[in-house]
């Protein structure tokens, strides 16, 4: 048993690129990463907890590092992606979990703001995969794991351009999945529900709120990061060989309600 659950789901001599993996739910994807066996490198931009994340990855009898850019700037975050190939090669595992939401009504929200939702929310994940998908095809073996949202389904409010970018995430990762998958490179995008990470804490902030939206799952409560670990082990791992192309929601049942 534990010889077959180690072939079909152990990490073990494979290499993660993580973006955002310094907080919430990328976080907990990098430490359980790190834990099913794969050398993980983290990508985000608050050097402190990049640090701090990176020492809690080793914790766990990982190996780990990090590389600190600004996600929205193209020559940075080329530069971060080269980089970070220099610690344990070539990733084999690409989880893009880095995003930005700005939050202002959307008859309010100004072309620059658009700008940078767009730059770290989709047009970073698209430059990630063009740099290292097809290098996975070349070797036969990847995996790319793309955060969306709900929001690429239903609409919330003051929230308009961030759920854009989260549609267009979707899209590209069914794209990615066309593109690579003859070749091994299974690509998935997964949603989470309403999760308390640092992004949410304005809505934790109001009970009454928040026990509104964990009223409205099946399950009965709100996300937490941790619920997101076994999910990105099956989807980086050898079993989940014949997924590919899927938007996953991990909401408690809150999107089927």
């Amino acid at each position: 048993m534990t010889s077959w659950v180690t072939e079909q789901f152990g990490l073990a001599g494979r290499v993660a690129l993580v973006t955002g993996g310094n907080s919430g739910i990328g976080r907990a994807i990098a430490l359980a990463l790190g834990r099913a066996g794969a050398r993980v490198v983290i990508l985000g931009r608050a050097e402190k907890t990049l640090v701090e994340t990176a020492a809690e990855v080793r914790g766990v009898g990982a190996a780990a590092d990090w590389v600190s850019a600004d996600l929205a700037d193209r020559a940075a975050l080329a530069d971060a992606a080269e980089r970070a190939c220099a610690f344990f090669g070539e990733p084999d595992i690409l989880v893009n979990s880095a995003g930005v939401n700005i939050r202002p009504p959307l008859a309010s929200l100004t072309p620059p703001e658009w700008d940078t939702l767009f730059a770290v929310n989709l047009t970073a994940p698209f430059l990630l995969g063009q740099r290292f998908g097809p290098r996975m095809a070349e070797r036969g073996w990847g995996r790319i794991i793309n955060l969306s949202s709900q929001q690429a389904v239903r609409a919330y409010a003051d929230s308009g351009g961030y759920g854009a970018t989260k549609g267009g995430l979707v899209s590209l990762t069914r794209s990615q999945a066309e593109a690579w998958s003859r070749h091994g490179v299974c690509c998935n995008a997964v949603s989470p529900g309403v999760v308390h990470t640092p992004m949410n804490d304005r809505l934790f902030s109001d009970p009454a709120r928040a026990a509104s939206f964990a009223a409205r799952t099946m399950i009965g409560r709100n996300g937490e990061p941790d619920d997101f670990a076994g999910l990105a082990v099956f989807l980086a791992g050898p079993a989940s060989g014949y997924l590919t192309g899927q938007h996953l929601m991990l909401d408690g049942g809150f999107s089927a309600t």
